[in-house]
C-alpha cells in the first residue's frame, strides 16, 4: 500500500519548512555531541587522574570564573541576534557598538576578579594560580561576538566548526598533561586554549563571509544606549542564572572542602551535559520565531507551545534513564571513588526539566519584551539557591547542594511566572506540556485548527 499524495504533500511542506532550522540545529547537535562523548571521556580521565581533592580545586576555579563570563557578556546574546535580524542595514553599528560594551566590561569585570583572587585566596597556592589562569580566558570574549552575526543569519555551522575546534584543543591539551604527568596548575591553561582558538576561526570565518568588514563597525551612542537599556536587565538576569547555576561548587568549597567540590562536579558532569540541547534547538529557531511573531501570532503561539512540549519530552525522557542506572554509571565511568556522585546525580538530573524550558522563555523574553521578567525570575533563583544552599549544605553536603539547585531551577523558571501577570501565559504553556500525555488528542485538534486558518 503506498502513502497518500496528500499525506506525502504535508511531508515535503513540513520539511521544507523546517529544512533550515533541521540544518543549522543538526550542526550544533554534532558540535555538543562531539563535545559531550569527548569531553565525558577526558572528564573521566581528568578526574580519576587528579583524584576528588584535586578535581574539586579545578571545578571550583571553573565555577567562580563562569560566574565572572556571564557578568562580562552584558546581557547582549540573544538581544543582538534580534536587533541584527531586525535591522540589517544597521549590522555594522550593531557589531561595532557590541563590541565596544563587551570590551568594557569585559576589562571591568577581569579587574574586579583579580582583586577579588587576591581577598580569598592565598597568593602562591593552587588555587590562586588556577583561578588566575582560568581567569585570563575572559580577555578573548569580546571576540567572539561574531557568532552573533552568524545567528542571525542562521549559518550555525561556522559558529559550530570554530567552537568544535577550540573544545578539540581544550581536550588534547588535557589529554597531553594526563600522559605527561602535569601538574594541577597546567590544567588552568586548558579553557584559555579553548576560547582563543575558538575567537581566531570565528573571526577568520567571519572576515571570509561577511560582506560587513570590521574596518566598518563603529561605536553608536545611540545603539550602545540601546543595547544597554535592555542588555543591563539581562546581564542582571544571567548573573543570576549563573549564580544558581555554579554558585554550589564555591559554597562547598567554602562550607565543605574540596573533595566534596570534586563528588560533586562528576554528578553535575553528568547532569548537565544534556543542556546543550535546549539552546541548540533554541538557538535555530528563534530567528524564524521573531519572524513568525510579526506574520502570524496564532501560529507563533502554537509553535512555541511545541517548542515547549518537545523540550520536556526529551527533559524528562533523560530524568528517568539517568535516575535508573546512576549507580552503574558512576561505577562504570569515574570509578568507586566516586560513588557518592550517584545519589547527588539522581536529585540534581530533575532540574533539567526546567532548565530545558527555560531556554524558550528566554527567548519568549526577548521576542515579547518583557526583560523585567529575566531579571525578577532569575533574581529570585538565585536567592533561593544561596539560601538553601547555607541551609543545606552544612547538614546535606554535595546533597544539599543539588536539592538547592532542584528547588531554585523550579522556582525561577516556572513557578514565579505565575505571580506575574505577563509571564503567567507561559506558566500554563509549561503546565501543559506536563500535562502531554492526557491532552495529546486535543493538541492534535487545536493543531490542525491553528494551521488552517
Amino acid at each position: 500500500m503506498g502513502l497518500n499524495p496528500v499525506r506525502i504533500s504535508k511531508i515535503v511542506s513540513f520539511y521544507n519548512r523546517f529544512k533550515g532550522h533541521f540544518f543549522n540545529t543538526s550542526w550544533m547537535m554534532a558540535e555538543k555531541i562531539l563535545q559531550m562523548g569527548a569531553g565525558f571521556f577526558i572528564a573521566i580521565l581528568v578526574s580519576r587522574y587528579l583524584g576528588p581533592e584535586r578535581f574539586g580545586v579545578l571545578a571550583y576555579a571553573t565555577s567562580i570564573v563562569g560566574i565572572a563570563t556571564a557578568v562580562s557578556h552584558a546581557g547582549l546574546n540573544g538581544l543582538v541576534v534580534k536587533e541584527l535580524v531586525k535591522n540589517p542595514d544597521k549590522n555594522h553599528e550593531i557589531l561595532g557598538s557590541t563590541f565596544f560594551i563587551k570590551s568594557l566590561s569585559t576589562i571591568s569585570i577581569f579587574s574586579i576578579l583579580i582583586g577579588l583572587i587576591f581577598f580569598i585566596e592565598e597568593p602562591g597556592s593552587e588555587e590562586f594560580w588556577i583561578l588566575i589562569i582560568t581567569a585570563a580566558s575572559l580577555l578573548a570574549q569580546p571576540f567572539q561576538i561574531v557568532s552573533y552575526w552568524f545567528q542571525s543569519q542562521t549559518k550555525i555551522k561556522y559558529q559550530t566548526i570554530a567552537n568544535t575546534a577550540g573544545t578539540i584543543s581544550n581536550y588534547g591539551f588535557k589529554l597531553i598533561l594526563v600522559i605527561t604527568g602535569a601538574n594541577l596548575i597546567a590544567f588552568g591553561f586548558s579553557n584559555l586554549i579553548q576560547i582563543i582558538v575558538a575567537a581566531l576561526l570565528l573571526i577568520l570565518f567571519y572576515l571570509k563571509h561577511s560582506k560587513i568588514p570590521i574596518k566598518s563597525w563603529k561605536n553608536s551612542k545611540f545603539r550602545s544606549k540601546k543595547l544597554l537599556k535592555g542588555g543591563w536587565i539581562i546581564c542582571l538576569g544571567s548573573i543570576f542564572a549563573i549564580i544558581y547555576l555554579k554558585i554550589d561548587q564555591a559554597m562547598l568549597k567554602w562550607l565543605i572542602d574540596s573533595k566534596e567540590v570534586g563528588i560533586y562536579s562528576v554528578a553535575t558532569t553528568l547532569s548537565e551535559v544534556w543542556y546543550f540541547i535546549p539552546n541548540a534547538i533554541v538557538v535555530s529557531i528563534f530567528p524564524s520565531l521573531i519572524r513568525l511573531r510579526e506574520s502570524n501570532f496564532n501560529l507563533y503561539r502554537h509553535r512555541l507551545q511545541q517548542l515547549l512540549d518537545f523540550l520536556f519530552t526529551i527533559a524528562l525522557i533523560f530524568s528517568i534513564l539517568i535516575n535508573l542506572v546512576s549507580d552503574e554509571l558512576i561505577l562504570l565511568t569515574f570509578g568507586p571513588t566516586y560513588i557518592d556522585s550517584a545519589g547527588i546525580l539522581s536529585i540534581h538530573i530533575w532540574a533539567g526539566l526546567f532548565i530545558f524550558m527555560r531556554a524558550a522563555f528566554s527567548k519568549w523574553i526577548l521576542m515579547e519584551n518583557e526583560l523585567t521578567l529575566s531579571l525578577m525570575t532569575q533574581g529570585l533563583g538565585g536567592v533561593v539557591n544561596i539560601i538553601l544552599n547555607l541551609i543545606l549544605i552544612p547538614k546535606l553536603g554535595g546533597y544539599g547542594a543539588a536539592l538547592a539547585t532542584l528547588i531554585s531551577y523550579a522556582t525561577a523558571s516556572y513557578l514565579a511566572l505565575f505571580f506575574h501577570r505577563k509571564s503567567r501565559p507561559m506558566f500554563w504553556m509549561m503546565t501543559y506540556s506536563m500535562l502531554l500525555v492526557p491532552t495529546l488528542g486535543y493538541r492534535y485538534w487545536h493543531g490542525r485548527n491553528v494551521r488552517s486558518r
